[in-house]
């Protein structure tokens, strides 16, 4: 795990974008998807799941790289974790499956830093906080954003039914409408962060 307050980030146009086949969600709506959680989390438990930020720049101004989904939903690239599975490792998994080539002849060096964020689900809803409720004794799932460094050069594989997007911060800030709440406050997690911006 890679741990500093300064993180480098280098312009978008350092990196190459190909395709990959499609990658299909699990489920066709939200209710679907609460109803496969419910499901998974009597067989298995809380579901604990871990999600990248990826930085780049643009414009000497950080961009965070988002997958869009159809037209209008946003998510940032992780998943559900297998259960014992470890965190670090389970991202790992996670990003190459997201966004490195198939097969992986030459996969991303992921250098996963610091969890700048911790987010947990109540019940069986939308509805995620950054916190725990007091009175909640068994939440339905935890996710942990962690901070992902980038090599100067990588390729990146985007499925072919998704859209990776570089997203600026001062567009993410507050835009709860757009993006929800917990995308909507990286910005707020990562002021106590300097970003040395790599202009090549």
């Amino acid at each position: 795990m890679v741990s500093s307050a300064i993180v480098n980030t280098y312009p978008l146009s350092s990196y190459t974008f190909g395709t990959k086949e499609h990658k299909m969600e699990k489920d066709s709506s939200v209710a679907d998807r609460l109803a496969r959680m419910k499901v998974n989390y009597m067989r298995e438990g809380m579901r604990t799941s871990v999600e990248g930020i990826l930085l780049v720049q643009e414009h000497n101004h950080p961009h965070i790289l988002l997958l869009q989904i159809g037209n209008t939903f946003c998510k940032l690239p992780g998943g559900r974790l297998k259960p014992g599975e470890n965190e670090i490792e389970g991202l790992k998994r996670k990003l190459s499956s997201k966004l490195a080539a198939n097969p992986p002849a030459n996969p991303p060096n992921w250098k996963i830093g610091e969890c700048v964020a911790t987010w947990w689900r109540p019940n069986f809803e939308t509805i995620m906080y950054p916190y725990c409720p007091p009175h909640i004794t068994k939440p339905k799932e935890c996710k942990k954003l962690y901070l992902v460094h980038l090599s100067e050069r990588e390729f990146f594989a985007v499925p072919k039914n998704l859209k990776l997007l570089a997203v600026p911060l001062f567009e993410l800030y507050d835009n709860v409408q757009r993006y929800g709440p917990v995308i909507s406050t990286i910005p707020q997690q990562l002021s106590r962060l300097q970003f040395n911006m790599i202009n090549q």
